[in-house]
């Protein structure tokens, strides 16, 4: 098999030798197209015209729209949209909602970086049916390998909205003709070009497996979008066609408003009334004569395709007639407002979607757009408070995405949150920098200092002028920094080391899923591997979810453990058993069990939901265990949980069990199930399949779930909460118990309360009064052993003699086996550091 690149540079060069069987030549031939060969860089191109270059910027001499768009139509940004859905749906398409950025239903990736991740892997692939075919949709993605030329170019950004155009055809349905057509109108009507305005150029695409043409479109050196036709897979006699074609045409909502506009740059026509905002607070005035020179260049100074960035700098600065350390001055303090606009609007759509900046995964690079913003922010001593912008940006999206002024408070707090963290960074590093700056600072160290210390290369730079010592920042220093944490292509699941041979065998019908209270059952035995046995249905259910496993027994035979390999349950014996293939068997679970279990996952998503209410919508399952005795739920949070917030929790939780509420558990079609309950329903991970078993507690909670479940709330019994622990940045675990688990729990915990109430004297209700008189005289002993005051010593010796008559330590250990309360805790504490104190006194 060939990567990716050598398919697309391979096909690329077939489709160029037939362009009338890759591409639709004939419409472009109708509408006065001819085909042309740049003489600058080689691509094959479409022109209406007798030029010989291609629409390519650097061929064709950067943006030449500016303050001269021939675009007829004038449309802002929310028109845009309206203009473009309203066509589209009178061309056959319907207009959908857009995805959140967080691609919960995928386990490849961590935001949606196009309209097309949408429908992968399982509409592209054809398992299920798309929303509507053919449709459109305003996608927002992110995307962070261009923070480095947010605000330098015009045109680049973290966040945008990639106006998508799909369909999703057998090869007898495919209309190719039709799509390039629609797009072609799209330019024409929508836009208003005349066809001599127009250049397309021929390409190839290639990714995962698949490929085809595409046809990307030009006017006056800004592409406007590109066309996608995939529609072969690669195969090992060379390639074969798709049993289901695909069209992914992705344009630029922002290039396109930009453009028929022709201001000096993007951000002023995608977020008008922040940037307007911002002018205004900051005092940065635009020099507009030099934007108008400049701006045509300004796609030169992309980090990305040039090796020497100074050396562009000087030659645009020669092509504009600007000295350029004037031009850079003045076009970098107008890129930093920039990137705090743009980086503001995509924290916005980030953390209204569910997202939260952490050390980890694609939270850290929204971590790093938040402290360049912070920097920038610091550097040129501007009064912004990002939170603001983000309702700025929100107000102004409101008609395109209504559903972002629903977290603007949350929003707020999380964005705070982070600011207090940067500030302490900022606080810790001073003597750190101090010290650094006098030695040699490279890029590996400028990027050790940030992702280890989370110091920005501004800081580094700014102090190191204190030291009349230059530091040379490289240009493209957060798209490598956004690098270093790319996530995995895959999650590394934990699997057992071997797989069994299961080749010709059916899958297992799981009887589990409708009744959790059945524990009894027959079934034919389908398949024997020594201790292993497989049968043709079973009402055991399988470690999975977080959920451990049933055990019980097969025909009186001891089930140690079962595990699902594909769509097989394997249940595993204690010995090889007595019975054969064929044979039917009687099975008999342990219900007491199965029901703790049972207990124990619905309460995690009751709890799930109860912490949402009390903490945010930003709160999202990021995985679960369910055992016998205690279970926990890891949720996503950007600071620890009080112990108040703790017991607010709690307290909702077993409102919602005294509630009774129905749980209503059932199979839904993939499409059906995210159009009707939306992409919250992947809590805790992505979940395969064309059919998703919804677990629905009605009003409260919708999950895609495959555990076992109560058929109401009531059936839970209470819940307790035991602690909450921060696991790592952004991710708190929740320790509960539930239904009888939780009375044992409460049980023991009122027998070392009582326990260590009476090895201190005092009733439970007077223990918080003498834990604080207990902490008195260990401050008391600490001190008195630090100053070595022999009065002193020798008063304390009498009081714990008199205090701690025996090996109290020991006893109150003995009882301690279980999670006690956090006074206990205190207690123990105390009691061990004092005796501790009383053998030194000694």
């Amino acid at each position: 098999m060939h990567t990716d690149k050598e398919v697309k540079k391979d096909f690329k060069a077939k489709a160029s030798k037939e362009p009338d069987k890759y591409y639709a030549t004939s419409v472009l031939k109708k509408e006065g197209f001819s085909r042309k060969h740049c003489k600058n860089c080689g691509t094959y191109f479409w022109s209406a015209t007798s030029e010989e270059i291609c629409g390519n910027p650097s061929c064709s001499g950067g943006f030449r729209f500016i303050g001269q768009t021939p675009a007829k139509k004038k449309l802002d940004y929310i028109e845009l949209w309206k203009e473009f859905s309203r066509m589209f749906r009178g061309l056959g398409y319907t207009p959908i909602k857009r995805y959140p950025v967080v691609a919960r239903w995928r386990t490849d990736t961590d935001f949606v970086q196009a309209s097309i991740y949408d429908f992968q892997p399982y509409v592209v692939s054809g398992e299920v049916e798309p929303p509507a075919n053919p449709l459109v949709v305003p996608q927002p993605v992110l995307r962070f390998n261009d923070i480095d030329n947010v605000g330098i170019t015009g045109s680049h950004y973290c966040c945008f909205v990639m106006i998508g155009q799909h369909a999703f055809m057998k090869p007898k349905d495919w209309n190719q003709e039709k799509y390039f057509t629609d797009i072609h109108n799209w330019l024409k009507q929508g836009l208003g070009l005349p066809n001599d305005e127009i250049k397309f150029h021929e390409d190839a695409w290639a990714g995962g497996g698949n490929f085809g043409s595409c046809m990307e479109y030009f006017s006056r050196g800004l592409e406007l979008g590109n066309q996608v036709y995939m529609m072969f897979e690669q195969a090992p006699s060379g390639y074969k066609e798709l049993n289901l074609k695909v069209l992914d045409m992705g344009m630029g909502h922002e290039r396109n408003a930009w453009f028929t506009q022709g201001k000096s740059t993007s951000y002023e026509t995608t977020f008008p009334t922040v940037v307007n905002k911002l002018y205004e607070i900051t005092g940065v005035k635009v020099n507009n004569e030099m934007m108008q020179r400049f701006l045509p260049y300004s796609s030169y100074l992309n980090v990305d395709e040039v090796e020497n960035i100074e050396k562009v700098w000087k030659h645009v600065a020669n092509k504009t007639g600007y000295d350029v350390n004037e031009l850079k001055k003045h076009i970098q303090e107008l890129a930093a407002l920039y990137s705090v606009a743009e980086h503001s609007r995509a924290l916005l759509v980030a953390l209204s979607d569910g997202a939260l900046p952490s050390n980890v995964g694609g939270g850290y690079n929204l971590r790093v757009i938040l402290r360049r913003a912070l920097s920038f922010i610091d550097r040129y001593k501007w009064d912004i408070y990002l939170p603001d912008l983000c309702r700025w940006h929100a107000d102004y999206l409101e008609q395109l995405f209504p559903e972002l002024m629903e977290n603007l408070d949350e929003v707020e707090k999380i964005l705070e949150v982070e600011k207090q963290k940067y500030e302490a960074t900022k606080q810790k590093t001073n003597s750190m920098i101090s010290k650094l700056v006098k030695e040699e600072i490279d890029d590996k160290k400028l990027l050790v200092l940030y992702d280890s210390y989370g110091i920005t290369p501004e800081v580094v730079k700014e102090e190191a002028l204190k030291f009349d010592k230059k530091i040379i920042v490289p240009e493209n220093f957060y798209a490598r920094v956004a690098e270093l944490h790319e996530k995995q292509e895959q999650e590394h699941a934990t699997k057992r080391e071997e797989k069994l041979n299961l080749e010709g065998i059916p899958e297992t019908i799981a009887l589990y899923y409708s009744n959790y209270k059945k524990n009894k059952f027959k079934a034919k035995v389908v398949k024997i591997i020594d201790n292993q046995v497989i049968l043709d249905e079973t009402y055991f259910y399988p470690t999975s979810g977080g959920q451990l496993n049933d055990l019980g027994t097969l025909d009186g035979q001891n089930v140690v453990d079962v595990f699902k390999q594909g769509n097989i349950i394997i249940h595993v014996l204690s010995q090889k058993p007595d019975f054969k293939e064929g044979d039917e068997v009687a099975g008999e679970i342990d219900i007491q069990r199965r029901l703790q279990l049972a207990k124990h996952h619905t309460s995690t998503h009751i709890i799930n939901a109860a912490a949402r209410k009390i903490l945010g919508n930003h709160i999202n399952q990021a995985g679960a265990k369910k055992d016998i005795d205690k279970a926990t739920i890891d949720l996503t949070h950007y600071q620890s949980i009080t112990d108040e917030e703790l017991h607010e929790i709690e307290k909702e939780a077993n409102r919602l069990v005294k509630e009774n509420i129905e749980v209503e558990s059932k199979f839904v079609p993939r499409t059906e199930a995210e159009q009707t309950y939306g992409m919250n329903i992947y809590q805790g991970g992505a979940v395969p399949g064309k059919m998703l078993r919804i677990v629905n507690i009605k009003g409260i909670d919708v999950e895609a779930c495959g555990g076992t479940h109560l058929h109401s709330t009531s059936e839970a019994g209470e819940i307790k909460i035991l602690k909450a622990a921060k696991i790592s940045d952004g991710i708190v675990r929740l320790y509960f118990t539930a239904g009888e688990a939780a009375q044992k729990e409460k049980k023991q915990e009122k027998e070392i309360l009582e326990e260590a109430a009476r090895l201190l004297g005092v009733d439970i209700g007077q223990l918080p009064s003498r834990v604080n008189e207990l902490f008195e005289k260990w401050k008391l002993a600490k001190k008195a052993i630090e100053k070595k005051k022999d009065v002193a010593i020798h008063e304390l010796e009498l009081r714990i003699k008199e205090e701690f008559k025996g090996n109290v330590l020991g006893k109150v250990s003995e009882n301690l086996k279980t999670q006690p309360e956090h006074i206990v805790k205190t207690i123990k504490r105390f009691l061990r550091e004092m005796e501790e104190m009383k053998n030194k006194l000694k």
